[in-house]
């Protein structure tokens, strides 16, 4: 292909007369050519001093401060991750001592609760056992009490029925030995 081209490219340049040049195309009469060849080169040689020179330092500034501007900022997100590691380790850990602290302070509270139960159900059952004491001697003054006085109550009505019986009264002396010989039995 390209024997091709150089082969067409040479006669072109070997043909006088050509046929586009007649025909009112004259940048394909080879006598332009070199006014042509000059501005090419003046117009290629502004364009490429504009690109090397002006446009090119720019756009490769604007490219090294945004790739300086992405390291810095993947830095400062490896920093800041760096310290969110940091503070979601210390925020585990306070966790962690807050956790064990609180099981601490409710085991505590639980033994000192029943400590403290155990405390007042010892007083309870002293109080309870001092009431039953207490009632076991009333019980026990009522019961010689009523014993006696079962043996007074017996003895005036011994005295009246007899009385009322017999038209007479018995010796009291007599009869309170004689009830009491009969409550002895009944103490027990």
């Amino acid at each position: 292909m390209n024997k091709i081209l150089s082969v067409f490219t040479i006669w072109i340049l070997s043909n006088k007369n050509l046929i586009a040049a007649e025909a009112g195309m004259p940048q394909l009469d080879p006598t332009y050519w070199a006014s042509q060849a000059f501005w090419l080169i003046i117009i290629f040689s502004s364009i490429y001093f504009l690109i090397s020179k002006i446009f090119i330092p720019k756009i490769k500034n604007s490219i090294d401060s945004r790739e300086n501007k992405i390291r810095k900022d993947i830095e400062e997100a490896s920093v800041l991750k760096e310290n969110a590691e940091k503070k979601l380790k210390e925020y585990d850990h306070l966790i962690k001592t807050a956790k064990i602290e609180a099981k601490k302070i409710i085991f505590e509270s639980r033994k000192t609760l029943n400590e403290s139960m155990e405390v007042k159900k010892k007083q309870i059952e002293k109080e309870i056992e001092k009431e039953i004491q207490n009632a076991e001697s009333e019980i026990e003054k009522f019961k010689i009490n009523s014993v006696h006085k079962t043996g007074v109550i017996a003895e005036e009505i011994a005295s009246n029925l007899i009385e009322n019986i017999f038209g007479e009264e018995l010796n009291k002396s007599s009869m309170s030995a004689t009830i009491s010989e009969t409550m002895k039995g009944y103490k027990n």
